[in-house]
């Protein structure tokens, strides 16, 4: 009788820890999932990022995606790193993205847009052109070819600095961020 018992409580705890098993493999974390947790994480931290007040223009309205919405595109600042960056907010309401305040724009080798003096829309249907060379050297409009000139299908974002005569515009093109540099 000590055996039956035994042998039942044997295959009780090991169907239990099938099932067990199973249902980890449920919760197992997604690719999309692991966006959505980075989401709420951004979410909950809201309040550590603040509206720039050092920029006099510190928002735009542009629709980046092309859905006849406009996202708020606007300069903030970490209150953890001390940087600041952008928040768009889109139109849908189903999507913030956030660049800078820390982390790397774009790949192009700043962390941070305190340099921002002009921050303005970019009309879609205008032409742009990266005007700085792999070396760093400033184009004339002469040496654009015309395959290199990129018509903005969306607005987007604009941003200058006011003295050095530096920046670029960031677009979207195929749902993906690009950056066009400007002198």
């Amino acid at each position: 009788m000590k055996i039956r018992i035994l042998i039942l409580v044997v295959f009780t705890f090991i169907s239990c820890k099938k099932e067990i098993e199973s249902e980890s493999k449920k919760h197992e974390i997604t690719e999309s999932d692991s966006i959505h947790i980075l989401e709420k994480t951004q979410t909950e931290n809201k309040d550590t990022i603040e509206i720039s007040k050092k920029h006099k223009i510190n928002k735009v309205l542009c629709d980046l995606d092309g859905d006849e919405l406009n996202e708020i595109v606007e300069i903030v600042r970490s209150k953890k790193s001390g940087k600041s960056g952008l928040r768009i907010i889109f139109g849908s309401g189903n999507r913030t993205d956030y660049f800078g305040m820390g982390n790397t724009i774009l790949e192009q080798g700043f962390d941070e847009i305190d340099w921002v003096g002009i921050f303005e829309r970019a009309p879609k249907n205008e032409i742009y052109w990266n005007n700085v060379n792999a070396e760093g050297d400033i184009l004339t409009d002469e040496e654009i070819k015309e395959s290199d000139k990129i018509k903005l299908l969306n607005d987007g974002i604009f941003m200058h600095a006011e003295e050095s005569c530096g920046g670029g515009i960031i677009y979207m093109k195929n749902g993906k961020y690009e950056w066009i540099q400007q002198e």
